[in-house]
């Protein structure tokens, strides 16, 4: 099973605790970094901490959840080796892992329910990356990351 860091806005705090307790149920180890209630709250440092756990080692995955989960993916995606896919459907969680190597869901919980959530976690979760020409690719990606951080 994996190690799961997992944080969201107010938006996406009711499927937040639906998934820590689907995760849970599954054997999987789950961080919750936030929030902690439906209370107006800003997204990008818990995102960021998600990144951050994800990057470190500290989780095999990160999942951060919000509104429409735009903001979430892209506040993730600023911490050094975070690849984070928005992924609505079940075909882009398996693209984003077969093919990005994606190591962080987005999902927005206005736009998708708990059911469909859940599918497109499962799928998320147990998708492979595939490698071969994807590796190379997922490599140039690093590599523009590297060559912008060092402006």
């Amino acid at each position: 099973m994996s190690r799961i860091a997992i944080g969201a806005d107010h938006a996406g705090y009711d499927l937040k605790q639906h998934l820590i307790a689907v995760l849970t149920a599954g054997g999987h180890e789950v961080q919750d970094l936030g929030t902690h209630s439906t209370e107006s709250c800003d997204y990008p440092p818990i995102c960021a901490a998600v990144g951050r756990t994800v990057r470190d080692g500290g989780a095999d995955f990160g999942i951060v959840l919000g509104g429409s989960g735009q903001g979430e993916q892209l506040a993730a995606n600023k911490v050094r080796g975070v690849r984070a896919a928005l992924c609505n459907c079940l075909y882009t969680a398996r693209m984003a892992r077969e093919h990005n190597n994606a190591n962080v869901l987005s999902m927005g919980a206005r736009v998708v329910g708990t059911g469909l959530a859940e599918e497109i976690l499962a799928t998320f979760l147990r998708t492979p990356f595939e490698g071969g020409r994807h590796e190379r690719r997922v490599a140039m990606l690093a590599d523009i990351e590297n060559e912008e951080s060092s402006k």
